[in-house]
């Protein structure tokens, strides 16, 4: 009979804390950013860098971080992850000029890109022996990602406003450390022996991606259709494919590709990108508004969406589970991403001088329901889609794809905003314009997720076709590790 581990809500309290304090970590600079744009001397249109070098680091060596938890133990890497985003969180807090901060946020990436897929990999761990209890461990996980990409709008807002803003990393020292004392709860997983390292095909997806993101955001000042824009471009874009034929050839590939032949994951995972594309540029420029255009402090700002935290909360944790099992994945993404499109259209239409309440509390519920409906399911397709032996690469593949779409989407929607008047710090009315043209095109891009998803995903799979049913335990782990040995 397999082994249980008695302890494993525990462990998956310290799991689901160390997803909810990852993704926090890409909000949690958001209302910071007016004074950290003041002290450090960043620009309007080079803001971004400072979320954008953190997803950028951590969405590209994610899958790096998968093959080195398989390589190394799942435990010893959530631990080293820790340690990297302690590390990183000291340098953010002490920068004195503005490319010493986005060094410190890249290296809080890198610290990520450990933590998540190592994270999945002990959860899938604990909870394998139960269908029903990896089902309702996954909804409190992934309820933790969307929770705490919210809530640390507002916890932002408590250090900016009560202390300054290093105290949004400094934070993450003492968190960090109180993990790393409680990892004695998370089960040892031996290293597997064989195999290696695709460092050449994580400095390429990592690099190409880096590059494509400059570009976009640059595109505006030295001009879309200039030699520079077009070269980097395509040196984006070689350095993609060159991630694409190094998986070819690798012995150990971040991301074997004959997993994109089974049917709807590419679809699932391009809704998931489309939704962090969509999602994350709606909070960056909905504080912008409340702090640039109606005046909000930092404070303020972050108290302003504490309803979107407690819906997103109470909805992941208490619906989500009971919606998925009854209609299936297809409908709750394509509801969802209309209802987040429903959403930011109406943010699109707040004007210079509006209120919190009129313009945006209904709205960003709204839309926050729309996340809400979206995600866990979305989530769930992805992994259900791949082959069962295959189920820890399909959730190092889809948290990948929703970090990119946020970068992406996120570097093109500043671009558009910048363009429309959104640079122009002081004058409302032209701000305001430019945070509605960045509302209005994220809703285009949920929609086209929703489209996406309507035409080309499967109806409700069968239970037996998710991969909780096969996912080994920690005895049956354990027990292959000692017959391997």
């Amino acid at each position: 009979m397999p082994t249980v581990n008695p302890r494993r809500w525990w462990a998956l309290a310290v799991l689901a804390a160390a997803q909810f304090m990852v993704i926090m970590d890409t909000s949690i600079i958001g209302v910071a950013l007016p004074e950290m744009q003041r002290d450090l001397g960043f620009s309007q249109g080079d803001l971004q860098w400072v979320f954008n070098a953190y997803v950028i680091a951590f969405g590209g060596l994610l899958l790096l971080g998968g093959r080195l938890s398989d390589l190394l133990g799942a435990r010893k890497v959530f631990v080293t992850g820790w340690g990297i985003l302690i590390a990183g969180s000291v340098v953010a807090a002490a920068a004195q000029s503005a490319w010493v901060e986005v060094a410190g946020r890249a290296v809080q990436g890198v610290g990520g890109a450990l933590i998540a897929p190592a994270s999945m990999t002990l959860l899938m761990m604990l909870f394998g022996h139960s269908p029903k209890e990896l089902g309702k461990a996954l909804a409190l996980y992934g309820a933790a990602a969307p929770a705490g990409g919210t809530a640390g709008v507002f916890l932002g807002g408590v250090f900016t406003e009560w202390a300054s803003w290093p105290w949004v990393f400094i934070i993450y020292v003492p968190i960090g450390i109180a993990t790393l004392l409680a990892t004695g709860l998370l089960p040892a997983v031996a290293a597997r022996r064989g195999g290696g390292v695709d460092v050449l095909g994580a400095a390429a997806v990592t690099a190409g991606l880096a590059l494509t993101v400059f570009t976009v955001v640059r595109a505006p000042e030295t001009g879309w259709g200039t030699a520079q824009t077009v070269l980097q471009l395509i040196a984006g874009a070689a350095l993609l494919v060159a991630f694409l034929l190094i998986q070819r050839s690798a012995k150990s590939p971040l991301m074997p590709l004959a997993i994109w032949r089974t049917p709807g994951l590419g679809v699932s995972n391009l809704a998931m990108a489309l939704l962090g594309a969509a999602w994350i540029p709606m909070w960056y420029f909905l504080n912008l508004y409340l702090q640039q255009v109606l005046g909000y402090g930092a404070f303020a700002s972050g108290a302003a969406l504490l309803p979107m935290t407690g819906l997103l909360m109470l909805f992941m944790t208490t619906a989500s589970a009971r919606l998925l099992g009854r209609f299936g994945p297809k409908p709750l993404i394509t509801g969802g991403l209309l209802v987040l499109a429903a959403g930011l259209v109406w943010l699109s239409a707040a004007s210079p001088t509006g209120s919190f309440v009129v313009d945006v509390l209904p709205a960003s519920l709204v839309a926050a329901l729309g996340m809400a409906l979206a995600y866990i399911p979305t989530l769930m397709a992805a992994m259900s889609a791949a082959p069962q032996e295959q189920a820890g690469l399909a959730s190092g593949i889809v948290n990948t794809t929703y970090q990119v779409g946020s970068a992406l989407g996120l570097a093109a929607l500043t671009a558009l905003a910048t363009s429309q008047g959104a640079g122009a710090l002081g004058n409302l009315p032209a701000l305001t314009d430019g945070f509605s043209a960045a509302f209005l095109a994220a809703a285009g891009i949920a929609v086209t997720g929703a489209l996406a998803t309507l035409a080309l995903m499967r109806g409700k799979p069968h239970p037996a076709d998710t991969p909780a049913a096969s996912v080994p335990t920690q005895g049956e782990t354990e027990s292959r590790q000692k017959a391997a040995n």
